[in-house]
């Protein structure tokens, strides 16, 4: 979940608005909630209370957002909601970018693979020239979309070049972003049936996730569980 700091980066004009401050202490009350039970339904029920179901026009990073959590607890019919509400909109800029990553991965993950390597294609100049614009680890978030949809159609060696190859630069020791990719690869090997590389990659991951000093008491067992999740084929 983006943290408040990062909420208050990426909020420009809305900074002037009369109910900005409010809006700032309820998302930061939300937060709290996320640092100290992780990823939860209970979180997303409280989120989308918050910011979403009592709002005509939902601000698009808040239905991207949703949408991030949804698919993080594998709540798929949830997550459609939300990305469905998306589509629906003419979007631009970063808001347009955040929303094709989602989409992607879920296509990618949940349906066909000919949605997911349609709608890529219909995006994909639009993200690459934006993605210019935006930092390392939202650029990592595309090329994770782009690898889930060639894995989606069974293009595993070049779903795995694409990881490996894009240029990721470990920001620190200790990058939940290189973790992701890590846990990404260990999943488009499990979809591979590449028993052999897989055992590796998953052993790879557990040890890059040992270098890992949390702050709480959940994120070692999520993240230990996603990577056997991973290498049983759910991302």
């Amino acid at each position: 979940m983006q943290s408040t700091q990062e909420r208050k980066k990426s909020t420009g004009a809305k900074a002037l608005l009369p109910n900005y401050s409010a809006d700032l202490k309820k998302y930061d009350e939300l937060y709290q909630q996320f640092c100290k039970s992780g990823y939860t339904k209970e979180l997303c029920e409280a989120y989308a209370e918050a910011f979403l179901n009592n709002h005509k026009k939902p601000a698009p990073e808040d239905l991207v957002q949703i949408v991030r959590l949804y698919q993080r607890l594998h709540e798929k019919s949830s997550a459609e909601f939300y990305l469905n509400q998306l589509e629906e909109r003419k979007l631009s800029g970063d808001d347009k970018f955040f929303y094709c990553i989602e989409a992607l991965r879920y296509k990618s993950l949940y349906e066909h693979w000919r949605e997911s390597e349609d709608f890529r294609t219909e995006n994909i100049n639009f993200m690459q020239i934006h993605s210019e614009k935006v930092d390392a680890s939202k650029r990592a978030d595309m090329y994770i979309s782009l690898a889930l949809t060639d894995c989606a159609a069974k293009h595993y060696e070049q779903a795995l070049k694409l990881l490996s190859n894009f240029g990721y630069k470990p920001q620190g020791a200790t990058d939940l972003k290189l973790l992701e990719i890590m846990i990404t690869g260990v999943y488009i090997l499990a979809k591979s049936g590449n028993k052999e590389e897989l055992e590796g990659a998953k052993e790879n991951a557990y040890g890059y996730l040992k270098l890992f000093s949390f702050d709480n008491d959940w994120s070692k067992a999520y993240y230990e569980n996603c990577i056997e999740e991973a290498a049983e084929g759910i991302l």
